[in-house]
């Protein structure tokens, strides 16, 4: 599991999500892809990141001390782990129909 910094964007060399740099009333902002209606600090779309790749990772499902650094990012989101497990889940749901729509 890697992240990948630029001045624009975050990107992972697990998931397909990312985030990316915005400027919202005149300030840098960032968006995650997986929750793009939410105005973030840079820490934060790190914490989404590092998140997002904890929960696509299987064998975290049972590692207590991933449970517990995946509700630490959860938390500097203002979220429950379990909120963003349904809202991961359901994108790549909708991108594996998209995959099968286009065949």
């Amino acid at each position: 599991m890697a992240l990948y910094f630029t001045e624009l964007s975050i990107t992972s060399d697990t998931t397909p999500e990312c985030a990316s740099r915005t400027i919202s009333r005149g300030r840098v902002a960032w968006r995650l892809s997986w929750l793009p209606d939410r105005l973030l600090t840079l820490e934060q779309a790190r914490a989404g990141m590092e998140l997002d790749e904890l929960l696509s990772e299987p064998g975290s499902a049972h590692d207590g001390v991933a449970l517990a650094l995946a509700d630490d990012c959860a938390g500097r989101l203002g979220m429950l782990r379990e909120h963003v497990v349904i809202l991961l889940a359901k994108r790549m749901a909708a991108r594996l129909q998209c995959a099968v729509s286009t065949r």
